[in-house]
């Protein structure tokens, strides 16, 4: 990766110094989402504090780049530089950052107008490395009676459990999250044995990135910071059973996976919590009399929990491919 860092001088709102600046690198691999995709450049677009640099990482799609490229004069195109994936693609969006923070924003949300200015004042605290924010469920069908709120983590997005206020956290969310890209780089950037590839629903890498980040500066804080949020939309494809299934499975080989690459203890120290308090409260809730839908609610909750240990155990079952360097860029 580049390691050439701009350096601005930054504090946050109200102290009369300027702000760091902010390129946002949003990632994209399929034409089936364009709509999506002018979406969220157009979120960006209409942001009250201005971002200084969009990029647009195009994964591997030719078709997707020169089309992009025509329509969105103002935006950055790149292609892909690295493995194809993800995370390949975010590393590509961080080497051609030119500015101090770098922010990812998903292809298929959008940007509330006051996001970036949110994101950006929490980095007035030098001991901020990194602010993530809420990211809100866009069904486009109605919301299954029996989707537990706790497990929105399954769409991509804010789940029950998460703190209300400005918090720090062991890990972003990947549709919202943004880091000083000086840290991205000393981290080694997103490993590219993990994360999505096309529709292969792993993910993790966000998780993974940030427990190297805080290994490397213990004193660091990663930060939730709900006002900065966004809109993630949801198709009808994965308001099914079989996508959840499907998706808390991948969770527990992907949770696995960053388990072998580091410490247990950190890579599972939140999903402990959620299991200890989040998902009983949310169980007792679900079984109150009178809660629609809620036997199915309780049985999707003791379902996906079951589904994600099995994916884990297994992940755990098997051998890692290559060293514990060997997916980094």
């Amino acid at each position: 990766m580049n390691t050439e860092v701009n350096t601005e001088t930054e504090t946050g709102a109200g102290t009369g110094t300027v702000a760091p600046s902010l390129t946002v690198v949003v990632c994209a691999y399929t034409l089936d989402r364009w709509d999506d995709l002018r979406t969220a450049i157009g979120s960006l677009r209409d942001q009250r504090r201005p971002v200084e640099e969009t990029v647009l990482v195009v994964d591997h799609c030719r078709e997707l780049y020169e089309r992009a490229s025509d329509a969105f004069p103002e935006v950055r195109v790149l292609a892909n530089r690295e493995r194809q994936g993800l995370s390949g693609a975010r590393n590509t969006g961080v080497a051609a950052a030119r500015c101090e923070v770098v922010a990812f924003l998903d292809d298929d949300a959008a940007a509330d107008p006051d996001w970036s200015a949110r994101l950006l004042a929490r980095y007035a605290d030098r001991a901020v490395v990194g602010v993530g924010g809420l990211v809100r469920p866009w069904w486009v069908t109605r919301r299954p009676v029996w989707f537990p709120r706790e497990f929105d983590w399954v769409v991509g997005c804010s789940y029950r459990g998460l703190p209300e206020q400005a918090s720090p956290v062991r890990n972003f969310i990947g549709a919202n999250m943004s880091f000083r890209r000086a840290e991205v780089i000393a981290a080694g950037g997103f490993r590219t044995d993990l994360g999505r590839v096309g529709k292969r629903p792993l993910g993790c890498e966000e998780t993974e990135l940030c427990l190297r980040v805080a290994a490397r500066r213990p004193a660091a804080v990663l930060l939730h910071e709900p006002a900065a949020a966004v809109r993630h939309r949801v198709p009808a494809a994965r308001a099914t059973w079989a996508y959840f299934v499907a998706r808390c499975y991948a969770e527990g080989l992907s949770k696995a996976r960053v388990a072998q690459l580091g410490s247990t203890r950190a890579a599972l120290s939140s999903e402990r919590a959620y299991l200890r308090s989040t998902v009983p409260r949310a169980f007792v809730r679900a079984l109150r009399p009178g809660r629609p839908g809620g036997l199915r609610t309780a049985s999707a909750l003791v379902g996906g929990v079951g589904v994600t240990v099995a994916g884990y155990v297994v992940g755990r079952a098997r051998r890692p491919a290559g060293g514990a360097d060997g997916g980094r860029s």
